[in-house]
């Protein structure tokens, strides 16, 4: 596969009707030096001829999924406080001069974060315009050397460089073939290189998995949501030679909720309002499992 091709391709989505005056206005800031400060908010701050302005720019780029980020007078109060999952994975990983890599990286929070650990290099994937916008605007004040590629989890056997981190945060249950992107992660990490995974999943000693019929949470595109049993049996056919469960958690609304910077429902929406231990489908309510996978030396 030809990745600077696809990538060429991949460019002209910026030019999507949609997508354009978003990037119009990206071009239209102002320039400088601020004070970048990476606690849960990423923060920036300083002079700024327009603050008014970079909020309106904020606002044209909605929804916002992950955050939160503080811009000046601007805080944007994305529907996932993303700290909280950070926050709890932090303990488990140490990045210093490691190549890392975010798969559905989103507007790049995580990746945001992860430069306080000083890695060798952070890329981010995602193919969505959108995103990659999002993330160029907070870049513009941050100026980080993070890369950020329109490219998949299908393309990470193919990349230029192998990693030693992946994070696959929030991805796997939207993929139709569950092993087959494991697969794609363990080909994507060097020799002895770890993933930090996070996953729905239901609660059972079994080795099974729910399959919604049509959706879960009133999400489509969500097909297999295991047990850790099955979870784990998955891992170990892609080849992972280590499967370590670090944290679970179930979502509340205190993690995910309706901001002014979303369009749309949320978890509370998503969920019986008679009975929160189950979505509106009758299934299980969201619970997460992070764990680490390891690639062994051949």
């Amino acid at each position: 596969m030809n990745l600077q091709e696809l990538r060429n391709q991949r460019e002209k989505w910026m030019r999507w009707k949609n997508i354009a005056p978003l990037r119009e206005a990206l071009d239209s800031l102002q320039d400088g030096s601020w004070e970048v400060k990476l606690g849960d908010a990423v923060t920036i701050s300083g002079e700024i001829n327009d603050p008014l302005y970079v909020e309106s720019v904020a606002r044209m780029m909605m929804p916002w999924r992950k955050g939160p980020f503080e811009l000046f007078d601007t805080y944007i109060d994305s529907e996932w406080r993303s700290n909280i999952k950070y926050n709890l994975l932090r303990k488990h990983f140490n990045l210093k001069d490691k190549r890392v890599a975010d798969i559905g990286c989103n507007n790049g929070y995580y990746l945001f974060r992860m430069q306080e650990d000083s890695p060798k290099s952070l890329v981010g994937f995602d193919p969505s315009p959108l995103y990659k916008t999002q993330f160029d605007f907070i870049n513009h004040f941050v100026k980080s050397d993070i890369v950020y590629e329109l490219l998949g989890v299908e393309h990470l056997e193919f990349y230029e460089e192998k990693f030693d981190t992946i994070f696959c945060l929030g991805v796997l249950y939207h993929r139709s073939d569950p092993i087959g992107m494991l697969k794609s992660l363990y080909k994507g990490l060097d020799n002895e290189g770890e993933v930090i995974l996070d996953t729905f999943y239901i609660d059972s000693d079994d080795e099974m998995c729910l399959c919604p019929e049509s959706s879960y949470s009133k999400i489509p595109n969500i097909y297999f949501v295991p047990t850790i049993k099955a979870l784990r049996n998955w891992c170990l056919r892609a080849g992972f030679d280590s499967f370590e469960v670090l944290e679970t958690s179930t979502t509340d609304s205190n993690e995910q909720r309706k901001t002014s910077w979303i369009e749309g429902q949320s978890l509370e929406d998503f969920l019986d309002k008679n009975d929160n231990t189950k979505t509106v489908e009758g299934y299980p309510a969201p619970a997460r499992v992070y764990v680490k996978l390891i690639k062994d030396k051949r």
